[in-house]
């Protein structure tokens, strides 16, 4: 029987998504290049406090980060339906890397601004905006059976939080020792693997639509597709408000390391690694899953438990206290963004999915520029610890009214998931959706 056919056990059941040629070297590449990522996004939230002391500045350049991509993600999800999409993302990886390098030598001549870093930022910010949808879209392409693209969109987020375990631990020892332009400048070699990897796939073009409509009437179509099915509906909805409130975690990060926490750099990156450790174990969880079986369940249920420990992480004085609720915070964001997005992948129309799974991207990272905002300017008004209370608090009620829809979307995604054959003995539960139940148990 061929490798590829076989059913892996243990740690190969882990990564079975490995098997396949295209999504082994993506995988290698992209986890070599998130160090950079994250080692950048660490540098760039310091190196803007200790220039302005700013809780409003700091929210600002998390803005001008993320918000061109609510813009710029409808149309690249509809270019990436009828373009093909492994050209796209080798475009965006050579654009990311200039701007990496840019911005290293801004700092390590000691020319840069606060307007340098925000327009950097958006520049950035429209090459994501690109380059996320298509990304997303693609990952069904790197796999050759639908039924591995659950542990492949986990991986996807282990190699992710991976990275945020190492690359915020590296960056603050390098910012301690060096300054942050050092961080910069790797994080423009860390584009090298990925570009590598990128070349030496073979992924075949998806199908072009059959008619050749206008941009924006496919984009309209993409809409009203998204956002009249109703199980899509409310993952993206609840997905938009889980990251809008996720945000002021990662963007208030530098307060709570020297303002709440009296450290520096290194508790910095002790606490955004922390969070990492967090997701990964979520992360790794979800790859050992089997099947679709209780996503529909674990999105409210990890939205609860990330707005839980931000709470008591918000009212912590105590870094001991706080690295550990961190990291349950990071494993509900995982665990939340994960199922959401296998359930979404699992359902989509293929011939819509670029579109569908743009909007997937604006509803995490286009809204979360509004969190970023409304969290530095509350920051500055009521404190960064009572700001969190306030996310926390917000995601447990996302939550809450999540659960109330269940039952309906348990009743439309179990004749698809039958349809498709992903689930092969599906038990249609007509009085019950609630459960997305399916026959056999969903653990290893």
């Amino acid at each position: 029987m061929n490798a590829v056919n076989e059913e892996p056990t243990g740690l190969r059941h882990i990564f079975r998504a490995l098997r396949y040629k295209n999504y082994r070297l993506y995988f290698t590449g992209q986890s070599l290049s998130l160090i950079g990522t994250w080692m950048q996004r660490i540098a760039v939230g310091w190196l803007v406090y200790r220039m302005t002391n700013s809780p409003f500045l700091l929210g600002l350049v998390g803005f001008a980060a993320q918000f061109p991509t609510f813009i710029t993600a409808p149309f690249a999800g509809t270019l990436s339906d009828r373009w093909n999409r492994l050209s796209i993302i080798k475009v965006t990886q050579w654009l990311a890397m200039a701007q990496a390098a840019v911005l290293a030598v801004l700092v390590l001549t000691h020319t840069v601004t606060v307007t340098h870093v925000i327009v950097l930022s958006v520049v950035l910010a429209v090459v994501n905006g690109f380059d996320m949808p298509v990304r997303q879209a693609l990952t069904v392409d790197l796999v050759d059976r639908k039924k591995d693209l659950g542990n492949a969109i986990a991986l996807n987020s282990s190699m992710f939080n991976a990275a945020r375990l190492i690359g915020p631990s590296v960056a603050g020892i390098l910012i301690a020792a060096t300054g942050e332009g050092v961080c910069f400048v790797v994080n423009a070699l860390s584009y090298v693997p990925i570009i590598i990897a990128l070349q030496k796939m073979d992924v075949p073009p998806q199908r072009p639509p059959e008619e050749r409509k206008h941009v924006l009437r496919d984009l309209k179509d993409g809409v009203g597709y998204a956002f009249g099915f109703a199980p899509i509906r409310f993952i993206i909805l609840l997905l938009a408000l889980i990251s809008m409130v996720s945000m002021p975690n990662q963007v208030l990060m530098p307060i709570f390391a020297r303002d709440v926490l009296r450290g520096g750099p290194h508790t910095l990156g002790f606490l955004v690694g922390a969070m990492g450790v967090g997701a990964l174990v979520g992360a790794y969880y979800m790859a050992a899953r089997k099947s679709v079986h209780g996503l529909g369940n674990m999105i409210p249920i990890a939205s609860a438990v990330f707005g839980g420990a931000t709470i008591v992480f918000a009212l912590s004085p105590i870094a001991w206290l706080s690295f550990p609720f961190v990291a349950v915070a990071g494993f509900g964001l995982i665990i939340h963004m994960a199922s959401s997005n296998t359930v979404i992948q699992t359902v989509v129309d293929d011939d819509k999915r670029g579109r569908v799974m743009s909007f997937y991207t604006m509803s995490f990272m286009g809204v979360a520029p509004l969190g970023s905002l409304i969290a530095g300017s509350l920051a500055g008004r009521i404190g960064a610890p009572h700001t969190l209370v306030i996310c926390g608090s917000v995601a447990i009620l996302g939550a809450l009214l999540f659960a109330r829809k269940l039952p309906e979307m348990g009743r439309v995604v179990l004749p698809i998931y039958a349809r498709k054959g992903i689930v092969p003995e599906a038990v249609l539960d007509v009085q019950d959706g609630t459960q997305f139940n399916v026959s056999g148990s969903d653990r290893p």
